[in-house]
Formats: C-alpha cells, structure tokens, sequence
C-alpha cells in the first residue's frame, strides 16, 4: 500500500536530517577524543619526565658527594702541602679505586696552578696528570667560591660529562681543586630504550645531556650570537656556533621532530631538576595515541547515531500508527483523566490530614513552651525561697539600723538640734532606698518573664543576683571575688539571665560546706563576638560519674534537690543563642556561660 504523500515527504526529511547529523557527530567526535588523548598525553608527558628527574636527581646525588668529602681528606691535603711526587702516585692509587667504586669516568687533583698532579686515569694513555685546566671554567668558579659544576667535552677524551669540583683550603689559603667527571652514556642508553626521546637542557637552554645524539650541544631557545660563541669555546672546545635543535622546544606544545630518520608527533613535557638550573625534556610519541583515539571516537560517534536514527526511526513509525488509533487515546485519555481526579481527591485528603497534625504539633509546641515557662517560674520561687532567710537578714538589718536612727531623731529633736535631726532623717532615707531595692529585686526576679532577648548589661545582671544571695554569702563567711571586663553587653532577658547567674552562685556557695577559706570567683571575658561569664569555686568539684549525667534532668547530689536546675539554666541560656559548659579544672568547680556579645 503506498504511503501518502505527507508521510513520504516526512520520511525523505527524517533520513536526511539524520545523515546530516551522522556527519556532524562524526566530526565533532572525531575531534573531542583528539582533544582528550592530546590531554592523557600531555599528562604521561609530565609524569614521565617527572620520573626521569628523580633518576637523573639520584644520580647527580650519589656522585656530588666525591669532591665533599675529598676536599676534607688528610692524605689529599697532606700530598697538596707536601708537593711531593710519592704522594702523588700514592693518592691516583687512591682515587682509581674510588673511581672504580662509585663508577666516575674520572676523579683527579688540581695543584693552586690549576695543573693536574693525581688522577684515576693515571695508568691510561688518556691519563689527565700534568695537564693544565686553569682556563676550564669549572676551576675558575671553584677557586673563586668554593664550588663549580660545568657541562663540556673532555679535552683529553673528548666524551661529554659534568665536572663537579671543590676547592681544597688550608690556614695559608686555597691548596688546590679536586675534580669529579660524570658522564652519563649509560643513563643516555637506559633513558634511549625507552623509545620516548629525552633531553636535559642548562639555564641558556642548551641540550647536555641527549638520547638523540645529533641534538647535543644545540639551543632550545633564542640566544645572542656572542652568547653561543662564548658557550661554544668553553663547552665545544672551539665549535664555530651552537645552532638550535629542529623543532619546537617549548613546554606543554605539540611538536614535530625527526627521530631515526622519521618525522613524528610528540607531546613535549617538561620538569625542572631543582639543581644546576638544568631542566628534563620528554618528547612522548601522539600520533598513533591521537589517531586512535579519533577513530574509536568516530566510530563510538557513528554507532551511536546510527542507534538513535533506527530507534527514532521506530518511534516515527509508531507516530504514525498512533494516527490510525486516535479513537483508541481518546478513550485512554478519558479513562487517564479519571485516574487522575482520583488521586487528584486523594491528595487532597492527604493535605487535609498533614495540615491538621500541622495544627497538632503546633499546639503541642505551644503546649510545651508554656510548660517550659511554669517549670521556669517554679525554679525561680523554689530558688526565692532557699534565698528567703538571707534576704530577710538584708532587710532586717536596714530596719534595725532604721528604727536606732528614728530613736536617736527624737532625742535631738527634744534637745533642739535639728542639724543632728536632719542627718538622721538622711540615713533613715538611704537605709529605706536599699530595703526598696531588695524588694523590688525581689518582686522582679518572681514575676514571669515576657521579654525578647534585648541588650543587657552583665555587671547589672550580676549585681542583681548578688543583692538576692549576698547576705548567705556574707553570712557564710565567703570570699566573692569579681574579675575580668567590666561595661559588656550580651544579647539576653535580664530577669532569666538574673536567675542562671543566681542558681550557678547558689550551686557554688551550696558546694563549699566546710571549705576552709571558701572562695567564689565571678570573671567576664570577652572572646570573639561572645561574652563569657566563667563562675568558680575552690570546693571539693564533681566526680566524674556526676560530671557525665551533670546537664541530665532529675540528676543530682543534693539530698533535696530536684536535678532540673542546671538543666532549666542551660535551656535558658540556648534560648538566648549561647551555651552553659561545664569546665574540668583542677580544684573545685567551673561552669562557663557563653552569650553573643551587643552593642
């Protein structure tokens, strides 16, 4: 049966877009896994190279100990002193075998002239005794501060190496310069099987140390024309000029270069050793890495596009089926829109039934806060009344003192003196202005508490707590010792505040018994964006068991006390933003009330 016209035109559209886009992806596929193999190569490049610093580190370590300790040799300077031929002779024994053992193509001994007088090589026609190097550089840097290194080609063997050199001094001045010559074919040759090109550049750029041969004593970056003359006669000895490697040797770039006389891709990675200024270089073969990772890409790309046109394809096929059963949706899409007003009511009811244990859980909320309140207040007049007696002493006293002075007015008045009368009256007035203040503490610290939490003074707090137990503690006979800052201000309700310092003064005073020279210390500190409140006494402390269940309501070790104290004292401190610790310390007992600091 042949296809309308509007499905045929849908059908040519559908398989050119999808060539189209086959194209595309195949591309840009292509491309993105060039880009992530260039990257893994890149970081194989610096992993590499990185490890070839270690090995050539290792190396350079193990060989610049020779002129050190050599330097500090009694027979090196004895022979040195002496000048004689017979210690010559005695010390080029020692230094072939030294030679031998740490595996240097030469060790040998430079008199003050810079004219060598003992060598390992001394028994090979290539020997280096009686040779003159005053003009090798590395003699002129170690005669002039002590040490030098310098890269170049042996004037005798012509082999290229390092000569590390050492100054020998004495009282009298510099003896001599003993000389170690490394040469690095071996490493050249382990680094060559490796199949990655590897060379080692000096501060002016300069590959010294090569597993391509014919790049040695060429120059990775640009030079000045003297300059290369210059590195020329002292590394070359005589080259005409040093001219630059042929390729591109700039870090982290891809570069061309012909190796065993086939052009390929490197990646180019490079570490610096840290000493001598030099630098490894690593050339990591990409071609093959790139390709493949470009082909895989392209043909993951393909696959792909080709799954998605087929199964695409599949659902265009289906579209157009599903045109012939518009009858059949119709109905399912009624049926559907009644299951959804189904479970449309369902939620409804679900909504209903979580907004009302919303409402629930707020009551209980406000339930416990209220309950929180009661058991607040019931702790305030529980601490009232153990604090009755001693506020009734504080108010005893200014009404004994009242009643002797009110006496003593009548006696003047009936002498004539009204100057005494009128001083009485005075202290009469004072002594009935600290009776109101005690009780006015008093009636403020019973009533409940309905405030936020607004700035407050803590030196105010605490003399508000201190007029309620001050005649308990004066009666007791104990020290109260006040410390620290004066003047803060933290974010709090002064009644509640009043009542944790009070319940904290009231423990400590409790814990002290028979205490001798009972003390209680109040220090405010100021730490941060916090004020702390630091209460301490010199009594007998908490044992450790107390210590752990201490903030556990109903815990104590009062025989009447209830344990809910410390507890309603840390929930009114949180519910001002801070916290109420307690701290070990080596006598007695400290607890800490931490509060955010106000202006």
């Amino acid at each position: 049966m042949p296809l309308p016209r509007s499905r045929a035109i849908q059908w040519r559209l559908f398989v050119g877009a999808w060539l189209l886009a086959a194209v595309l992806a195949v591309w840009a596929a292509g491309e993105l896994g060039r880009k992530r193999a260039a990257a893994a190569v890149e970081r194989q490049a610096e992993t590499s190279a990185a490890l070839h610093v270690a090995i050539l580190r290792s190396e350079l370590e193990r060989h610049s100990a020779t002129p050190m300790v050599l330097a500090e040799d009694a027979q090196v300077r004895a022979a040195l002193q002496a000048g004689s031929g017979s210690g010559y002779q005695a010390l080029s024994l020692k230094l072939e075998g030294l030679a031998a053992r740490t595996r240097a193509a030469v060790i040998y001994l430079l008199d003050a002239r810079g004219v060598a007088v003992a060598a390992s090589n001394w028994r090979e026609p290539t020997s280096f005794v009686g040779t003159d190097y005053r003009f090798r550089p590395y003699f002129q840097t170690a005669r002039a501060q002590g040490s030098g290194a310098f890269f170049a080609l042996g004037t005798v063997s012509g082999r290229p190496g390092l000569y590390l050199a050492r100054r020998i001094d004495s009282p009298g001045g510099p003896l001599g310069v003993v000389v170690t010559k490394v040469e690095f074919a071996a490493l050249e040759a382990e680094w060559a099987r490796a199949d990655e090109p590897v060379f080692v550049t000096d501060g002016d750029g300069v590959v010294l140390i090569t597993t391509v041969p014919s790049w040695r004593f060429h120059t990775t970056r640009p030079l000045s024309a003297e300059r290369r003359r210059a590195l020329a006669a002292a590394q070359t000895s005589g080259a005409p000029v040093l001219t630059d490697v042929p390729f591109e040797a700039e870090k982290g770039v891809f570069t061309t270069a012909t190796v065993e006389g086939a052009a390929q891709l490197f990646a180019h990675g490079a570490e610096p050793l840290g000493s001598l200024d030099w630098t490894v270089h690593l050339l990591s073969p990409a071609s093959e890495a790139l390709s493949q990772a470009a082909n895989q890409a392209r043909a993951l790309a393909l696959l792909a596009a080709a799954l998605l046109a087929v199964g695409s394809g599949l659902w265009l096929r289906r579209r157009h089926r599903a045109v012939d059963r518009s009858a059949e949706e119709e109905a399912a899409r009624l049926r559907l829109e009644a299951e959804v007003e189904n479970r449309t009511a369902e939620l409804r009811e679900a909504n209903r039934r979580l907004r009302r244990e919303m409402e629930e859980r707020r009551q209980l909320q406000q339930s416990r806060e209220a309950l929180q309140n009661e058991l607040v207040q019931s702790s305030k007049l529980g601490v009232l009344g153990q604090i009755a007696a001693g506020v009734a002493h504080e108010i005893n006293q200014p009404l004994a003192a009242i009643r002797t002075q009110a006496d003593s007015a009548g006696v003047y008045l009936e002498r004539g003196e009204p100057g005494e009368v009128r001083r009485l009256l005075d202290q009469i007035a004072g002594l009935t202005d600290r009776v109101g203040r005690i009780t006015d503490e008093l009636r403020a610290f019973s009533r409940k508490s309905r405030g936020r939490p607004e700035p407050v003074e803590v030196d105010a707090a605490l003399e508000g707590a201190l007029l309620l137990i001050g005649g308990r503690l004066r009666e007791r006979g104990v020290t109260l010792a006040r410390e620290g800052r004066t003047g803060l201000k933290v974010r709090a309700e002064r009644n509640r505040l009043e009542q944790v310092m009070l319940n904290l003064i009231q423990n400590a005073l409790e814990a002290l018994g028979d205490t001798p020279e009972p003390t209680i210390r109040l220090h405010v500190a100021e730490q941060g964006r916090q004020v702390l409140i630091r209460v301490t006494d010199n009594g007998p402390g908490l044992t450790p068991e107390m210590a752990e269940r201490l903030f556990t309501p109903f815990a104590t070790t009062k025989p009447d006390g209830l344990g809910l104290g410390l507890v309603i004292s840390r929930d009114i401190v949180a519910g001002f933003g801070g916290e109420l610790v307690h701290e070990p310390t080596a006598m007695g007992a400290a607890f800490v009330v931490s509060l955010p600091k106000s202006r």
